[in-house]
């Protein structure tokens, strides 16, 4: 009896510093497993891009010491010239949901399918490409003054997953996307971890308590940020209309952009022959899992009044 009740108070203890430790390893690579799928991905507006170089990490669902919370998306600053940001997600197991975080590479790789809009449809990347030691901006879904910064240009792309708000691969409900031959190979890529920047902003969003869907019911109030250090400087906006900044007008359902002239119309979107490579899934395996979890099927978000977020924005997050 001595012996159980032991057994059963360390493996409590191993789980609770797991869910202590959470936002530091949902970018590490290892993240403890969950028995219920994470809520849907918010619809919001991109916040125009604060300087030349940044680039975007789209929001997502992490799993902290009484659930998920919302990490808002933010602009942040590449390690190094030449690498994209490929998103983290979360993958049914066969037992339960589990992590597979974020890295920088030469090539995006597999995000599990996951729509998380402003280039990020699913496969790969049509945000922008690096053009020698600069980053060029498709302003075709990105937000961008183009008054601002001069290296950018418009490519229309197609995405064949528009409205779908899933924020999981596989299972009941979820994407049923599988990384490529291609995005295979791209696994055996050098990657790099996540910068202090990203990971403060995780500690962040886990600290802000009105992120956790146990007090949100799965609509956070603040779904984005202009940078790391402007967190909550922009709120949710779940209406399909057309938000004016500066020299950008993005239209927020994924299904058109329109910029300057309103001449040019894109959709946010993925494509398999974009200049940027699309890669592989290269994340570690996920550890830990509870026994005999059950996937739920991906409930829709309920319908808000329209806000405008400070500091205007584009296409939405999903």
């Amino acid at each position: 009896m001595t012996n159980i009740f032991s057994a059963r108070t360390l493996r409590n203890s191993i789980v609770a510093m797991a869910l202590v430790l959470a936002p530091a390893a949902s970018f590490a690579g290892v993240f403890i497993s969950v028995g219920i799928a994470p809520p849907a991905l918010p619809v919001y507006v991109q916040p125009i891009c604060p300087e030349d170089g940044y680039l975007w990490n789209p929001g997502y669902w992490a799993y902290g010491d009484v659930g998920y919370y919302w990490v808002p998306g933010v602009w942040v600053r590449p390690p190094q010239v030449g690498v994209l940001w490929t998103p983290g997600y979360w993958g049914w197991g066969g037992s339960a949901f589990l992590f597979h975080a974020g890295y920088w590479g030469p090539h995006v790789g597999f995000y599990g399918g996951i729509n998380y809009g402003f280039g990020f449809g699913g496969v790969g990347f049509v945000g922008g490409r690096w053009d020698g030691g600069h980053f060029a901006y498709n302003t075709a879904v990105m937000n961008v003054n183009r008054t601002v910064i001069h290296n950018t240009y418009v490519e229309n792309v197609h995405v064949t997953n528009v409205g779908v708000h899933t924020s999981f691969n596989g299972g009941a409900g979820g994407i049923q996307a599988r990384a490529t031959a291609q995005e295979t190979t791209y696994s055996h890529e050098n990657h790099i971890a996540p910068t202090a920047e990203q990971q403060q902003h995780v500690q962040m969003a886990h600290a802000d308590k009105s992120n956790f869907a146990s007090a949100n019911g799965g609509h956070p109030a603040h779904v984005t940020a202009v940078t790391v250090n402007n967190y909550k400087s922009t709120t949710i906006n779940n209406n399909n209309h057309n938000v004016a900044n500066n020299s950008t007008h993005v239209n927020q359902n994924n299904s058109r952009n329109v910029t300057n002239t309103n001449t040019h119309t894109a959709n946010t979107a993925v494509s398999n022959g974009n200049r940027n490579a699309v890669a592989a899934s290269s994340r570690p395996a996920p550890q830990v899992a509870h026994a005999q979890p059950q996937a739920h099927p991906q409930a829709k978000p309920a319908a808000r009044p329209e806000e405008r977020p400070a500091g205007g924005g584009e296409r939405p997050r999903r």
